[in-house]
């Protein structure tokens, strides 16, 4: 298990697919905003690939995250989009709505940079967030990422869309600890 301050990186168990379909994925209007395609329903027990863990996938490397205090389940975690010729690969994450306003998302940020930077040796991480998302670009800005730029009107989110933000964060500017 990879390890921040308030929470564990560990991989996806068997049980907690349930708990993450439900909490995230049939949340509608949760789920489309973090999806990048629309929401549709999955029937339960499908070995649908947003939770189901594809072990052979080299460009995906999916965690569930726990509280360290009791071991619990706080949502999920990704690096996806490994590129290993370019050393680069995008972040992603979603909280269950219990766990959200806690400081997990600027923990989890914090470990899966630890992980992209010293475990798999990366030269870049990025993320892409909706511009509404403020705790995503608070837990993103706080581990040093900086805002490279607005794609304008580019997710198409519950009948409008909506500006997404382009963070970006290179080893050399990454500082372990900043997480102010």
């Amino acid at each position: 298990m990879l390890r921040g301050s308030k929470v564990g990186l560990r991989a996806r168990y068997e049980d907690d697919i349930p708990v993450l379909r439900t909490e995230l994925y049939d949340d509608v209007v949760n789920s489309s905003r973090a999806e990048s395609g629309p929401w549709r329903p999955i029937t339960p027990g499908s070995k649908d690939s947003r939770f189901v863990v594809d072990d052979n996938d080299q460009r995906l490397v999916p965690f569930s995250v726990v509280e360290l205090d009791r071991g619990t389940l706080v949502g999920t975690a990704a690096l996806w989009g490994i590129d290993h010729h370019n050393r680069s690969a995008h972040i992603g994450l979603g909280l269950r709505p219990s766990s959200r306003g806690k400081g997990y998302g600027t923990d989890v940020v914090a470990v899966l940079c630890h992980y992209g930077f010293v475990v798999r040796g990366l030269q870049r991480l990025q993320i892409e967030t909706l511009s509404d998302n403020v705790a995503m670009l608070r837990s993103a800005e706080r581990n040093g990422f900086v805002r490279e730029g607005v794609l304008r009107s580019s997710a198409w989110v519950m009948g409008e869309f909506l500006d997404q933000v382009l963070l970006g964060l290179l080893v050399q500017e990454w500082k372990p600890d900043a997480k102010g």
